[in-house]
């Protein structure tokens, strides 16, 4: 038998010899170790089913499902409420299936195939076995027409509101990246291959990993996605020195040591996210934003979050602006004698900054001089996927959860952030470590991911509800300390930056929100996404970002006129800062006469772990 395609202008032939790494060589060694296998996947279950039979924790897998098959049922109801809808998308899936089957037909007889009718580039088929193997292209071409045809059908589905149709979209795409056959053994070439020369040991190893770590998500699958023993914090990561010279009960504030003679007379402080631990701008003296900022001459100021648990249940937003924003400028006062400060915020913690920045413009509160967000949205209009999650019945369950424990778990929110790439976090993960049992590869950016926090319930709750649900900043509807805020208000200059391929702050929306503020904003649009577009050192010559007017009208028309300038958006924001106050003194001792350092950074509300 033989067969070829054409593959950058090269055939690839397929012979009867290709099927050799799929024929049984041992078939009594791999009886043995499917028997093993099936014994660490009952072990995996008991791991799983034992915290529920104790009641220490409730299932939370009802809920989703419950939710996935009310929404999908009202578009099922709309295909086969009309007869001839019904009997118009079966024919189309049905003649695709045809096609497909009757070129792999010729292809089987050796006769030349015809071209595919769905090619694409997608890294799960990379193997060459999904072109090569007329069995393996066929399940692909399936594969790629089903999904197709699935998402078709919620975009031709009429009557739907809007949410529930992004709903509906969104979960056809977790189903279908569920369903791909590069996620299940018999119908994954390298993973048959595997099983194969091995007699199934791989399958052996990934159960157990299973088990693992199964038991380390204490009755919830914690996936892993890196080495987590090859990395600590402050060994490996987070190592710019500092000290912690301040904390209460949400926070610790660190001061780093100067690196320069002279600083600049303001001093930085960096309000990052509490869904997410601060080091990821300290990952190690290479990526460092933080430490570049000390080698540019700032006099830096972070604030690390406490991993929340029942005691911080009602620590609301005007907790965290008062006890996380306002504490950590008090502190920069009595460290440095400035009242006047950079302000940086990260993702939710620039939403947090806006906000405090708003409540000050209430207040005449003028210590924020600027500031700078980072990936953050402000309008919710165009906040992505994430809003899948957030409607009134969904919130309701979650709130009701969270005040059970008086907080939520950081493991909901990381699988939230990697369902929105599926196919690039979750899945890939799944095959290489419990279908090939493979260990991943160590990767500080994904210990970073796994080190999850978790959420004080009224923080979290008013979080949602304002931002995700009712789009209150921007509406001049937040309340913060008793006081209706609005941005209109926020005189200061903001330098404002989108990342292109952000899938959490979508640029469309951090543009948007740009538009609310009452003073001048710089919007700057960085390439790659969340993390890579904002930790971009500029030795690494990676990347680029776009520069142009004001963000308004469009923001496609606003790209396609931007300047793109190579490299790291770093420098041009530090010429920002500078251009605005830059007169330097000389280098200042950490704490200053009036603060004495409580511990070594990154200090210890950063070493909880969840």
């Amino acid at each position: 038998m033989t067969d070829s395609k054409r593959e950058n202008g090269a055939k690839v032939d397929f012979e009867a010899k290709d099927l050799d790494p799929y024929l049984l060589k041992d078939p009594e060694a791999m009886a043995m170790n499917l028997a093993r296998a099936l014994e660490n996947l009952g072990k995996a279950a008991s791991a799983w089913l034992g915290p529920r039979e104790r009641g220490e924790i409730s299932d939370t897998v009802v809920e989703p499902v419950t939710d996935i098959v009310k929404t999908l049922s009202k578009v099922t109801e709309y295909w086969i409420s009309d007869p001839r809808r019904t009997f118009e998308a079966q024919t189309q899936l049905m003649g695709s299936f045809f096609g497909i089957w009757m070129n792999s037909m010729q292809r089987m007889q050796g006769s030349p195939a015809a071209a595919e009718p769905t090619a694409r580039v997608d890294k799960r088929f990379a193997d060459e076995d999904w072109q090569k193997n007329p069995f393996f292209e066929f399940l692909k071409q399936v594969y790629f027409v089903t999904a197709d045809w699935a998402e078709k059908l919620v975009a031709e589905t009429e009557g739907l509101d809007e949410h529930t149709k992004h709903k509906a979209g969104f979960y056809v795409k977790q189903i279908t990246a569920a369903l791909s056959p590069t996620n299940f053994a018999l119908t994954n070439p390298q993973v048959y291959r595997e099983t194969i020369a091995t007699s199934g040991e791989n399958l052996v190893r990934g159960m157990k990993m299973l088990t693992e770590d199964i038991i380390a998500g204490r009755g919830e699958l914690r996936l892993r996605q890196t080495d987590m023993t090859k990395f600590a914090v402050g060994r490996d990561m987070a190592l710019t020195p500092g000290k912690v010279i301040a904390q209460n009960e949400i926070c610790q504030i660190i001061q780093y040591e100067p690196s320069t003679e002279t600083v600049l007379k303001r001093p930085l402080l960096i309000c990052p996210p509490w869904i997410n631990k601060f080091y990821i701008l300290d990952l190690n003296p290479q990526k460092s934003f933080i430490k570049w900022c000390v080698d540019q001459g700032h006099t830096v100021f972070v604030i690390s979050w406490v991993n929340p648990d029942s005691r911080h249940a009602l620590k609301d937003w005007t907790a965290y602006a008062r006890e996380g924003i306002d504490f950590a400028l008090e502190t920069v006062e009595k460290a440095t004698g400035e009242q006047d400060v950079n302000a940086i915020g990260y993702c939710v913690g620039g939403t947090l900054l806006a906000a405090t920045l708003a409540l000050h413009a209430k207040e005449k509160n003028k210590r924020i001089k600027s500031a700078t967000l980072f990936t953050t949205q402000v309008d919710f209009t165009h906040a992505g996927d994430l809003k899948v999650f957030v409607d009134e019945e969904q919130l309701q369950a979650l709130e009701a959860h969270m005040q059970e424990l008086g907080y939520l778990d950081g493991s909901r929110m990381s699988t939230a952030f990697n369902m929105l790439r599926a196919s690039e976090l979750i899945w890939p993960y799944f095959v290489n470590n419990y279908l090939k049992g493979q260990e991943p590869l160590p990767f500080d950016l994904l210990f970073w991911n796994a080190d999850s926090t978790r959420m004080a319930a009224a923080n979290h709750a008013f979080y949602l509800r304002n931002c995700y649900l009712r789009n209150a900043l921007t509406k001049d509807e937040m309340v913060l300390d008793g006081k209706t805020v609005s941005l209109k208000d926020v005189k200061i200059p903001i330098y404002n930056l989108a990342t292109r391929e952000d899938h959490i702050a979508p640029a469309k929306s951090v543009f948007l929100g740009s538009q609310f503020f009452g003073g001048k904003v710089q919007f700057v649009v960085a390439g790659s996404g969340h993390i890579a577009g904002v930790v971009n050192p500029p030795d690494k010559h990676k990347y680029q970002f776009w520069t142009g007017g004001p963000a308004k009208g469009d923001y496609d028309a606003w790209l396609a006129k931007a300047k793109e300038t190579k490299g790291s958006w770093w420098p041009h924001w530090h010429a920002w800062i500078e251009s605005q106050a830059g007169e330097r003194v000389a280098a200042r001792k950490v704490g200053g006469a009036a603060l004495n350092a409580i511990e070594e950074a990154p200090g210890s509300y950063v070493m909880a772990r969840s």
